[in-house]
């Protein structure tokens, strides 16, 4: 409600944005469009896919895969709150947006940001304790326990993006209102302001420490601790099947961190508007459909699933 009542008194509330997209050849466009959409598709149908599978099989029924199903979610929101309007942008070269839905748009993009960076530190911490600690697993890691961290990601993830929302929407952005970008992100939208930045500045460092480096430090401290323990299992194959378990989701933090801090770490000068937009494709597009391929392709359990939901169906039929 009082998130609300700023952006009525806000100056720029009435205004408009454009957003110019990526600029480039009519052909290329086209294509660009075109593998969007198949991405976009392909993300929206794998990660429903995970989310079903992981609802009505009884052997995914495990705290892992309840996260994992949780991360789904959130890799459909991210690129259902960003891509729809961008293949909009190509089309016309370039859109304004309003005020209202750009901090809209902002807020989903970043709530789901941070969502993920403490939904992955809960699932490092629930390897953790499977490989540490498993005599302890159940007691430590139940149902209920699972349901209350990942209520926890996502109040935490919305909280701090209604933070980042209101203190940006109390900023007077001057003309013209440019954004060369396909998607209202902070960053240029801090470059739009004509009043001071400090807050906002300021802002940004604590909760990229609280939400960004905590998690992060979690994490590697937590494999740190997994791979010291899983080198002093006697039998290879009790190593191997330790680490196929980890390795998936090892996979999906680096891709995650890695395109993240390129986006809101590394100064921006060091950077071309181009190379910025790839980063930002990267992380709100195409990560979102490499996280189902990863964890069904690389997990047994997954694709045992599929297979007897797909047994099923062909008896039915």
């Amino acid at each position: 409600m009082g998130f609300i009542l700023i952006l009525e008194h806000n100056l720029t509330v009435d205004s408009n944005f454009l957003l110019l997209g990526i600029q480039t050849s009519h052909p290329l466009t086209i294509f660009l469009f075109c593998l969007l959409l198949v991405v976009y598709c392909g993300t929206i149908c794998g990660n429903l896919l995970i989310i079903t599978l992981v609802s009505t099989s009884r052997n995914l029924h495990t705290p892992m895969y309840f996260f994992i199903s949780q991360l789904s979610i959130s890799d459909i929101l991210l690129p259902s709150d960003i891509v729809p309007n961008m293949l909009h942008i190509l089309l016309k070269n370039g859109s304004s947006i309003s005020f209202r839905f750009c901090m809209t748009q902002f807020y989903f993009c970043a709530a789901s940001e941070v969502f993920e960076c403490f939904l992955l530190t809960v699932m490092s911490y629930d390897r953790y304790v499977a490989i540490c600690n498993p005599l302890h697993y159940t007691s430590i890691v139940k149902r209920t326990h699972c349901v209350i961290l990942a209520a926890m990601c996502w109040v935490l993830g919305f909280s701090i993006a209604l933070i980042y929302c209101t203190t940006v929407s109390v900023m007077t952005f001057c003309g013209p209102h440019i954004i060369d970008h396909f998607f209202c992100d902070l960053v240029p939208l801090v470059e739009l302001a004509c009043s001071s930045t400090y807050a906002i500045e300021l802002e940004n460092y604590i909760i990229c420490v609280l939400a960004l480096f905590v998690p992060l430090t979690i994490i590697i401290m937590s494999y740190i601790n997994i791979i010291i323990t899983i080198l002093r299992f006697q039998s290879n194959i009790s190593r191997q099947k330790a680490f196929s378990t980890c390795s998936s989701h090892l996979i999906v933090v680096s891709i995650f961190y890695i395109t993240l801090l390129s986006v809101y770490l590394f100064p921006k000068r060091a950077q071309t508007i181009n190379l910025s937009k790839l980063l930002a494709i990267l992380y709100t597009v195409f990560t979102p459909l490499i996280n189902p391929i990863i964890y069904s392709l690389r997990n047994k359990d997954i694709n045992k699933s599929l297979q007897e939901i797909i047994n099923k169906c062909v008896k039915k039929a």
